[in-house]
């Protein structure tokens, strides 16, 4: 059976947790004492009745200091664990006061081992008059998007083909030992310099899409396996935190262009983008630089130095100002082997400056990547939507062929690995029909376009976003 009749003929796979009947909703008073000592991790024993919260409640719940979240009914006091929350503390106060189901669902591998962690938190569920989700949210939406997701891990979607990433591990080293061997054989001369350079920017990128798979489980089965490849990959071969990019990647994944969740779209004062940024810099009449012309220094500052610059200073702030000694260790081991296979041919002086050499030609290419599947979409500020819109509305597509494949790490399949996160890139293609299917039922755009579009909607979208802070700044 094919995975499109699996999914139209299927019904829900997964039982869903149904209030008890018969209970009634919790009274003020002894109950707010009750909710209390729950949430301060007393009261937990195991035939305690919950406490029943409205959507109300919950909602008056989103702050910093005091953050509840709902997770398949069940009402959890993250306020004291945020901070040890191991994808950063901002994740769960992105979702204080909202439904988290569908987040908490797409970002975890080991469930079960999650919910152990989750279940001191509990402090009570919803009562059994509230819907599972905000009442402004499409319930019908929601369960058809749910079930798509059952169907999938029916089908084996979620389990990876080791050999396919094993092989790209594999291209990766087999570049670097090859950059290696033609300076051996041939000397440090400008041109055989320039041919190590290009090896070396191939095999970069290609670690960039090899450490993104890796950081969202979708490798191994089990996380632990997962999070030390992690660290091999992205700090021993790229000389970049894995904290650092988890603590920022899991943001911009559970609010994708939201303002200012989102941190892959603030910025500021370099670039200002989508609608709201513009306008409130125009209204305030900031000017850091003549943002006007934004869409023209793109091209020699925003490619060039994404990668040597920001990110790498921002991993190096991170790793130092929060002492993640793992993290720094790793990161040493990038620098030392480079000094060890290089030094002996350009000196400690000459392998740093082909360290950052290469970072600058690998720049362009991961920022054409990454930005032209979010900046041409809609940006906007806290909208509290379904999973699925949410996603959708901030993603878009680029055209598939092998090339495309494999210059975009499978990223251009953005929609369907932002919907599935923990899902093996490799099958994003079979995903995309049953997701365009969905997104046209529910009058969804489903974005897919030609890979050069796509690199010049970014420039256009900058220009439309230096018009609005003109139009404001000026008024």
């Amino acid at each position: 059976m094919k995975l499109e009749e699996k999914f139209e003929s299927n019904g829900s796979l997964v039982g869903r947790t149904r209030p008890c009947p018969g209970e009634k909703p919790r009274e003020n008073g002894k109950a707010e004492v009750r909710a209390k000592q729950e949430a301060d991790g007393k009261s937990h024993g195991p035939w305690r009745r919950l406490n029943r919260y409205t959507w109300q409640e919950i909602q008056r719940h989103n702050q910093e200091t005091d953050q509840w979240l709902v997770i398949n009914r069940k009402v959890y006091n993250v306020t004291d664990w945020a901070r040890r929350h191991p994808g950063g503390h901002r994740v769960l106060n992105h979702y204080a006061g909202e439904d988290a189901t569908d987040a908490f669902t797409a970002m975890h591998l080991e469930l079960d081992v999650v919910n152990r962690y989750l279940k001191p938190l509990l402090i009570g569920e919803l009562a059994p008059e509230e819907p599972s989700q905000e009442r402004h949210k499409n319930a019908q939406l929601t369960e058809d998007f749910r079930h798509l997701r059952r169907t999938l891990q029916a089908t084996h979607m979620f389990e990876a083909k080791l050999a396919f990433f094993f092989l790209h591990l594999a291209q990766i080293l087999a570049l670097e030992a090859l950059a290696w061997l033609v300076l051996r054989h041939f000397g440090s001369g400008w041109m055989v310099t320039f041919i190590v350079s290009f090896l070396l920017t191939v095999s970069q990128a290609q670690s960039s899409f090899l450490q993104h798979d890796i950081g969202h489980l979708s490798v191994f089965r089990k996380s632990v396996w997962n999070h030390l490849l992690h660290k091999f990959v992205m700090c021993h071969l790229k000389g970049i935190s894995t904290n650092w990019w988890n603590y920022r990647h899991f943001q911009h994944h559970v609010k994708p262009n939201i303002y200012p969740k989102d941190p892959d779209i603030d910025m500021g004062p370099l670039f200002l983008l989508g609608d709201v940024q513009p306008v409130k810099y125009g209204k305030k009449k900031i000017k850091y630089i003549d943002y006007e012309k934004q869409h023209l220094y793109f091209y020699m500052v925003g490619l060039p130095l994404l990668m040597p610059v920001y990110f790498n200073l921002q991993s190096m702030q991170v790793m130092y100002l929060r002492k993640h000694w793992l993290d720094i260790a790793w990161v040493s081991s990038f620098y030392l082997r480079h000094f060890v296979t290089f030094g002996p041919f350009y000196g400690i002086f000459g392998t740093v400056l082909l360290i950052y050499f290469v970072k600058l030609l690998e720049s362009p290419w991961i920022a054409y990547v990454t930005q032209m599947s979010h900046i041409p979409m809609r940006m906007t500020r806290e909208e509290n939507q379904d999973w699925l819109s949410t996603q959708v509305l901030a993603t878009c597509n680029i055209e598939q062929s092998f090339f495309n494949d494999w210059f975009t790490g499978h990223l251009n399949f953005q929609i369907e690995h932002h919907l599935f996160p923990t899902m093996p890139r490799h099958n994003y293609h079979k995903v995309a029909p049953l997701v365009r299917s969905l997104c046209a039922k529910h009058g969804l755009p489903y974005v897919n376009k030609p890979m050069l579009k796509a690199f010049g909607d970014i420039v256009r979208a900058l220009k439309k976003s230096a018009a609005l802070w003109v139009d404001a700044y000026y008024e």
